[in-house]
This record gives C-alpha cells, sequence and structure tokens, in this order.
C-alpha cells in the first residue's frame, strides 16, 4: 500500500533537516548569539560594512545600537 513508503520518506527528510540546522545553531553560537547575515546585493554588502565600522571591533555581527554609537 502507499503508506509502506512513509517510514522511508521520514528518514530521509531527517537525514536532509539535520546538516541544515545544525549549520544554523553553530553559526549562532559562534557569532555571539547572531545568526550569519549574508550579503546578496550591494546595498546588504554596505549595510554589512557599516556595522563593521560602526562596531569598533570590526565584526559584523557586533552591533551597537543607535543610543551607543559615539
Amino acid at each position: 500500500m502507499w503508506f509502506e513508503v512513509l517510514p522511508g520518506i521520514a528518514v530521509m527528510t531527517t537525514c536532509l533537516l539535520i546538516p541544515g540546522v545544525i549549520t544554523a545553531h553553530m553559526h549562532k553560537f559562534s557569532h555571539g548569539g547572531k545568526e550569519k547575515r549574508i550579503a546578496h546585493f550591494p546595498y546588504q554588502w554596505s549595510l554589512m560594512e557599516r556595522d563593521r565600522r560602526v562596531s569598533g571591533v570590526n565584526c559584523y555581527y557586533v552591533s551597537k545600537g543607535l543610543e551607543n554609537i559615539d
């Protein structure tokens, strides 16, 4: 019957989801709790460069709020 294929689909789905979830968590924990940013367009790249410059530690993922900028 058709339901005999469900365990195989469940195993394949699990095996395909695990690497993506683990990678997201590794990036989150290695960058101080923030997710990795990706710049697909020049505008996004300029925002990342601005954040790197403003942070003071040369890292785009260590950001300051507007109230902390000198």
